[in-house]
């Protein structure tokens, strides 16, 4: 009960957080609630696999991404790290309620060019 306790504690702030992230994404339609779980995952990841400090995800700046059932297809996605977009592409699983993924591939593209950001709707 102690460590539960103090597990807790340590936490406290991100579990309020993810309370929170979790209890807006309740208030969208289902399809946008996969889109947002997927893109928030995918920062996530990339934070963790590259260390690029991802900090924006889009799914559908150069393309629509393909939903079947609680899975999204991204051919078309960006993120932003440090000021910086790169093209991203993502396959993502969500859970029925779509407020989990429970499975994701990605694979990260080339640097988009700050020329090309207005176009595509990218900011700094």
């Amino acid at each position: 009960m102690i460590y539960l306790t103090a597990l807790l504690a340590l936490s406290g702030p991100a579990f309020a957080d993810d309370q929170r992230f979790l209890a807006s994404l309740r208030k969208l339609e289902p399809q946008t609630r996969l889109e947002q779980i997927c893109d928030y995952t995918v920062m996530s990841r990339i934070d963790r696999d590259t260390g690029q400090e991802a900090d924006r995800a889009k799914s559908d700046v150069t393309s629509r991404p393909s939903h079947s059932g609680d899975a999204i297809t991204a051919k078309g996605g960006a993120f932003r790290s440090k000021g910086q977009w790169y093209a991203l592409s993502y396959v993502c699983q969500g859970t029925p309620d779509h407020l989990h993924v429970t499975s994701l591939h990605y694979k990260i593209g080339s640097t988009i060019p700050e020329s090309k950001w207005a176009s595509l709707g990218l900011w700094r």
